[in-house]
């Protein structure tokens, strides 16, 4: 006697399947758009902290006629010397110290024998910084009749002029580790934890080796404390994973989205990478402060342009993450050790199997 055929599955539950898997790479496309345009499309200066340079009364006013043109756009502060806006460049405390030029000598016409005035940047801390800070003073430089001389006191490597290879970077490695998380979610499934946690740090290792050689060898965007960048790179990669890793136990098919919502849109956008917190909104700006992407960024400018200034904080920015991916992987563990089951069949592989597609179509 032959096997009775399996009655296909009707329109409308076919239907209602499609659609229950495109919710996904909806909400995607709803939350990329957000974060990216939210964060991208109107850069503007929010109390971005410039200076003027000089002791005397006239520096002080003209630091209080930018500030009344700027509004709230500026914090306008002045210092004493240009050494010293140097070393505020250095410490990224400032955006750019615009030093007023000498009037001109006495009888002399018009701007003739003036000396021109000088805007000091750091370009490697955000080239787009330097840019609002130069279209801000040399209007004022312009008002004095003589052209604006701009001096880059800290300038990225030659093989990387905008400075913002390093966000490619961050680029890199975090698709690298959040890929990584939905094959060992799903293709791991059956493994333990110990041995899924085992895999995260060979897979972090491989990420990090991958992302120091497009910086390094590759691209050269960093010609010197390649180490350094290594060490960031996986402390930066083996943060990702670990927590996917144990989101993974309690969100299942939803894990990828949980991590393109945690690691690409809200962590790309606040990472300094393009602009910096002082040219975004004030959500974007606040999350700057201790995101993991912002720690790997401004840990990896400060490594390379900026003798080490707060390196140690930034680096613990990314400890913190990686110790919180600990802490998951752990209370995930306990979870499935309690919750064990046998092996699923039938209906809860098929369960498994679109789990699997699902983060294949996110990835």
């Amino acid at each position: 006697m032959s096997a009775t055929a399996e009655p296909a599955p009707r329109l409308r539950d076919a239907l209602r399947h499609v659609l229950l898997h495109l919710v996904t790479p909806l909400l995607m496309c709803l939350g990329m758009g957000l974060a990216y345009m939210g964060a991208f499309v109107t850069p503007e200066p929010h109390e971005m902290p410039v200076a003027v340079v000089g002791s005397g009364p006239q520096a002080q006013v003209l630091a209080q006629s930018v500030k009344d043109k700027a509004g709230d756009a500026l914090d306008v502060r002045t210092v004493a010397s240009r050494a010293q806006a140097v070393d505020a460049l250095k410490s990224l405390d400032i955006a750019g110290a615009y030093v007023p030029g000498a009037a001109p000598s006495e009888g002399a016409k018009s701007s003739a024998g003036a000396e021109s005035p000088e805007l000091i940047v750091a370009s490697a801390g955000s080239d787009m910084s330097a840019m609002a800070a130069e279209k801000i003073f040399t209007p004022v430089a312009t008002g004095q009749g003589v052209p604006l001389k701009v001096t880059d006191v800290a300038p990225p490597v030659s093989d990387d002029p905008t400075g913002q290879g390093l966000f490619f970077l961050l680029v890199a490695v975090s698709i690298g580790s959040y890929a990584s998380v939905a094959v060992l979610g799903a293709a791991g499934a059956g493994l333990r934890m110990r041995v899924r946690a085992g895999l995260v740090v060979g897979v972090s290792f491989a990420v990090s080796l991958i992302g120091t050689a497009l910086a390094g060898p590759v691209f050269h965007l960093v010609h010197q404390g390649l180490w350094g960048v290594w060490a960031m790179c996986w402390l930066y990669a083996a943060g990702i994973l670990f927590i996917g890793l144990g989101l993974h136990t309690f969100l299942k098919r939803w894990t990828t989205l949980a991590m393109m919502v945690l690691f690409v849109m809200l962590n790309f956008t606040s990472s300094g990478g393009l602009f910096r917190p002082e040219l975004q909104n004030g959500f974007f700006g606040s999350l700057h402060a201790f995101w993991n992407g912002a720690g790997f960024v401004e840990g990896i400018r400060s490594h390379l342009y900026f003798g080490g200034h707060e390196l140690g904080g930034h680096v613990g920015t990314l400890a913190a993450w990686l110790v919180a991916g600990l802490a998951l992987v752990a209370v995930a563990g306990l979870w499935e050790r309690r919750s064990a089951t046998a092996p699923p069949t039938g209906q809860g592989r098929e369960e498994e199997t679109e789990e699997e597609m699902e983060e294949s179509v996110a990835v």
